[in-house]
């Protein structure tokens, strides 16, 4: 794992504790994300991975990721790959995938630090690079297909707006944090509400109603069913994030929601969905790299200093 804009450089080890997880990410190397930082948790790095799969992949070994050793490396069902470098406060349950080498300890908080410094503060982004020891770099977002001509047409338009923003700056977020928003969002001119509701309806559209659609479809809910969740889970805030600023994601959950009943097998279902939840994961991932954390500096815990 290589920060290049920091100069950081290192090497983790993948093991058998969630074997399915691991071979899913050394299939997909090599690849590059935008490298987010735990904004609650504590020492954590995370980015989100271009890895269709992670949605629904079950771990067979799961840990309290407070209790192991610092360098563990993590795959998690919200699209992430995770790295803990230090003390996390979160009790959450995590399935490691490997470990980074101990020598190369001190270099991962060095990054781990930088990284929070770009995050909280200088907003200057910082792109991980993931690849095997030994080979070369790169990137690229997997295509999914579906047999439907109209389902496959609209996960070529999703996957190649996602291509272009994975390291890109979405234009239509910078003029949401900019408070540059056609509809005229933010009561009495102010931006900072509107940034607080963006972000607070793009995570969990796409960890939770995007993701989750993938992870029922692949568990055997009736394609039916899924498709009368689709319609409860994802119209409203979709809706609404398009009236905040956010509207080729309105109008790519309008396309998802004609298309609905065209979508008549199961394959085709998650091929859509795992492409708008990657893309809405990205979007998100972006959204908390943009969002003014450091006007908070004033209501550090005890008055402490961060």
């Amino acid at each position: 794992m290589t920060w290049s804009g920091l100069g950081v450089t290192v090497t983790a080890d993948l093991d058998d504790r969630n074997a399915g997880l691991a071979r899913a990410l050394w299939e997909s190397l090599p690849y590059r994300s935008l490298q987010g930082h735990a904004l609650v948790a504590g020492h954590h790095l995370f980015h989100v991975a271009p890895i269709h799969d992670l949605i629904h992949l079950d771990a067979a070994h799961r840990v309290d990721r407070r209790t192991v050793p610092d360098g563990t490396v993590f795959c998690s069902k919200l699209q992430h790959l995770g790295i803990k470098y230090g003390t996390l406060t979160e009790p959450m349950a995590a399935a490691p995938i490997g470990r980074v080498v101990p020598g190369d300890l001190d270099a991962l908080a060095e990054a781990g630090r930088a990284v929070w410094e770009s995050v909280y503060t200088s907003k200057k982004p910082v792109v991980a690079e993931v690849r095997r020891a030994g080979e070369m770099g790169g990137h690229r977002v997997p295509r999914l297909t579906a047999a439907a001509p109209e389902a496959d047409a609209l996960i070529g338009d999703v996957h190649a707006e996602t291509e272009r923003i994975w390291l890109d700056l979405p234009e239509e977020l910078a003029e949401v944090h900019d408070g540059r928003v056609r509809s005229g969002a933010g009561s009495y001119g102010t931006v900072l509400t509107t940034m607080l509701f963006v972000n607070g309806e793009t995570r969990p559209l796409g960890y939770n109603a995007y993701s989750g659609l993938v992870r029922a479809a692949h568990e055997g809910m009736p394609v039916r069913s899924l498709r009368h969740m689709a319609r409860t889970l994802i119209a409203v805030p979709a809706e609404f994030l398009a009236y905040c600023g956010l509207e080729k994601l309105g109008a790519f959950t309008e396309r998802v929601l004609e298309h609905l009943d065209r979508l008549s097998t199961r394959d085709d279902f998650i091929a859509v969905m795992s492409h708008m939840a990657l893309y809405v994961n990205c979007l998100g991932g972006w959204n908390l790299h943009l969002f003014p954390w450091h006007l908070g500096e004033h209501l550090t815990a005890g008055g402490a200093r961060r």
